[in-house]
């Protein structure tokens, strides 16, 4: 007896059913095919996604970067291959740009101390050179003037995404179009800590909706092993 092939090949066409020998012979009605119950087709289990929200969350880390140096160990989900390779194309093409910061790191003021200290420190510790609000930018300043002068002047910016920058951005009002003019650079790495991309959506959809980087899902130091990996450029 003719076996379906469906199971392998799928029946989406009319010319799918005419090639399956069990069931070329099979009658069919406008667009309705007598197709295979659907319990005989391989099942499928969505990747899982965990409080954090981020879209990475259920996926291995099995895949190196295209920018990975050859005896780099740093492996990545393939949610976050498709979320870097765009910033890394910019870090690329802004290679021959003079005085540029690889990273500006924004943060809230509240976290000068703590995480983005932290966050800062970790960076330079590679080599990484980094904009950061407690070196370069004046007191009082706007956030986001702050924030566009130094994408301008640096590789990648980092949004390190707290509770106390979600305060922040709930006090001052940022505009989502604003944001947008700056997300559509492709410069920009959310990295979510102590809090979850669920909180970062209910005060910013446009921003909560780019994947990034989670504390949930890994730890700073090796976010900023694979920060400092997208950065760096290979010697011509």
């Amino acid at each position: 007896m003719a076996r379906c092939t469906a199971p392998v090949h799928g029946h989406r066409t009319a010319s799918g059913v005419a090639a399956c020998p069990a069931c070329s012979s099979r009658s069919y009605s406008g667009s309705y095919y007598n197709y295979p119950s659907y319990s005989s087709y391989p099942s499928y289990t969505p990747p899982s996604t965990s409080s954090s929200g981020n879209r990475s969350s259920g996926q291995s880390r099995s895949v190196k970067a295209r920018w990975s140096s050859p005896n780099s160990s740093i492996l990545y989900t393939p949610t976050e291959i498709q979320t870097l390779t765009p910033i890394r194309e910019n870090v690329e093409k802004r290679a021959e740009l003079p005085d540029l910061r690889d990273v500006f790191l924004c943060h809230a003021w509240d976290d000068r101390r703590d995480a983005a200290k932290e966050l800062h420190d970790l960076l330079e510790s590679k080599g990484v050179s980094v904009w950061f609000s407690e070196k370069d930018v004046l007191l009082g300043s706007s956030l986001l003037r702050e924030i566009d002068k130094g994408l301008a002047k640096s590789r990648v910016g980092i949004v390190l995404v707290t509770p106390s920058f979600i305060k922040r951005i709930k006090g001052e009002g940022i505009a989502d179009k604003e944001l947008s003019a700056l997300l559509f650079r492709d410069l920009l790495v959310p990295i979510v800590h102590n809090t979850t991309y669920e909180a970062l959506r209910e005060v910013s959809p446009l921003l909560g909706s780019r994947s990034g980087l989670s504390t949930t899902e890994e730890s700073m130091s090796d976010i900023v092993d694979k920060l400092a990996e997208l950065v760096t450029l290979e010697p011509a």
